[in-house]
């Protein structure tokens, strides 16, 4: 398996399937489960092809991770960049849904330490 599709955006999949076709790479590819078990994979047909294809993924991720960053802080730098204030009105039941549960755990984390600890 060279890639598993879990979490793997949709354009990242592409450019990954565009790779391995320029460098006439062989590969297939498996769909994820019906039931979320698997999510799928990108995987090699020859072995020989493994650490050429590891080296040219690992290059490739390392340029897509530095245009990200590039691209997060001109945002940042432009003002543009969504912050927690922007996420809270994007989702807000998600938003107090995750401060609630930060809150409960706190409560049953601390519990015991206030009633018994006297």
């Amino acid at each position: 398996m060279l890639l598993n599709l879990r979490d793997v955006p949709e354009d990242e999949a592409d450019d990954v399937r565009a790779l391995l076709g320029e460098r006439r790479i062989e590969f297939y590819e498996t769909r994820p489960s019906l039931w979320g078990v698997s999510a799928g994979g990108i995987w090699l047909v020859q072995d020989e092809d493994a650490g050429i294809a590891r080296r040219h993924l690992a290059d490739y991720q390392l340029a897509r991770a530095e245009r990200f960053r590039a691209e997060r802080a001109l945002a940042e730098a432009e003002g543009r960049a969504p912050g927690a204030w922007a996420a809270f009105r994007e989702h807000p039941v998600r938003a107090l849904a995750t401060v609630l549960g930060i809150v409960l755990m706190l409560a049953v984390a601390t519990l015991p330490f206030l009633l018994f600890g006297r």
